[in-house]
């Protein structure tokens, strides 16, 4: 289906990228990134225009990078400010830039029309600021499958019991219809399990003794932004469904940045009212949190490798299919616009050789 190329994706944690290049490929471009002397983030295309070895197999002199091919050597901006051997420069010897931004101590980086790029359009919720919560960023998770298959799993709770059945899941929620709502630019799905036992997750971590009231609510964010919202609370307490700030409440966030058509990561962290300051019960977190994701990747995997097989008919839709396919609707919907603004499909910018 191709890529939604005007939007923020994340390339990893603003701690991973430093004054050294570092290769990053997102929905099929290659990107070289760097800090510069100031700390400045900086993405180019990872192609020098000259004989397109990769710049990530060059060097930093200075703020600027130096291919390692003949020595072009290109600003943060992409601009050709020496080739060796010669005072001229050609007028088309500059390499193709991305905005960046950094947030919460992740980056992104918008990879359609730079002119398009506003800063105010990146994924935000309140509790990323809010005082009572704990900001931990957790992995990434390299799955060998297409994206759309790695975000419709993001907006489907009916998964976890069966997937997920001793870390975030049971057979208590096994028949708990799943409640869809997409009139909104957020895609989401929920239910709740009332009166049931605890999750392994919540067994380790919310310290009940009975049975408790679980929600999930899965918040997808176009292109392929997720949100987790699960927690538990004692069933005595007959908690409303706009009250799970009074429970042991977790955010789980994922940003699924599509590599190419066949690999996605998943940058997870997660944010909780819960164990604030603790970063021991942060490491076990991740332990169990990594446990359950691994059980995705190997379910997405299995997938992938499945639909590259001749297929002999279409697969069967369920009631629980309406969020995806609204997903992959809107997704055509946005791939197909930007297609007809720019009269034809999107590709990355093609540079002529100059001798």
């Amino acid at each position: 289906m191709g890529f939604v190329r005007n939007s923020w994706y994340v390339a990893g944690w603003s701690t991973e990228f430093a004054h050294s290049v570092q290769p990053v490929e997102i929905v099929g471009i290659p990107l070289v990134m760097f800090r510069d002397s100031r700390g400045a983030l900086h993405a180019l295309e990872d192609r020098c225009p000259h004989r397109l070895l990769p710049l990530s197999k060059g060097k930093l002199v200075g703020d600027a990078i130096q291919c390692g091919y003949h020595g072009m050597t290109f600003d943060g901006f992409g601009t050709c400010v020496r080739v060796p051997g010669q005072d001229n420069t050609p007028k088309s010897a500059n390499v193709p830039s991305f905005p960046v931004e950094e947030r919460h101590g992740v980056v992104w980086v918008w990879m359609g029309d730079p002119a398009a790029a506003d800063p105010a359009a990146i994924f935000d919720i309140p509790e990323l600021s809010q005082d009572g919560w704990h900001l931990h960023h957790g992995g990434h998770l390299h799955i060998e499958a297409h994206y759309l298959n790695v975000a419709e799993n993001l907006v489907d709770p009916a998964h976890v019991s069966f997937v997920h059945p001793t870390t975030l899941g049971n057979a208590s929620s096994e028949d708990i219809p799943v409640h869809v709502s997409t009139s909104g630019s957020i895609i989401r799905a929920w239910r709740w399990i009332r009166d049931a036992p605890p999750v392994g997750f919540f067994q380790a971590f919310g310290g009940f003794d009975g049975n408790v009231d679980r929600w999930h609510y899965y918040d997808l964010h176009l292109p392929s932004t997720a949100v987790i919202d699960f927690g538990s609370i004692d069933t005595s307490e007959n908690c409303p469904e706009d009250e799970r700030h009074r429970g042991v409440r977790v955010f789980a966030l994922h940003f699924v940045t599509p590599v190419n058509e066949n690999e996605t990561i998943d940058h997870w962290m997660h944010l909780r009212n819960t164990a604030v300051g603790d970063e021991a019960a942060s490491a076990r977190m991740d332990a169990l949190l990594a446990a359950a994701f691994q059980e995705d990747k190997d379910i997405l995997e299995a997938i992938h490798i499945a639909e590259q097989r001749p297929q002999t008919r279409r697969p069967v839709r369920i009631a629980i299919d309406k969020g995806p396919n609204v997903y992959r609707k809107r997704i055509r919907e946005l791939i197909e616009a930007e297609a007809v603004e720019d009269l034809g499909e999107p590709v990355a910018p093609v540079f002529v050789q100059h001798d």
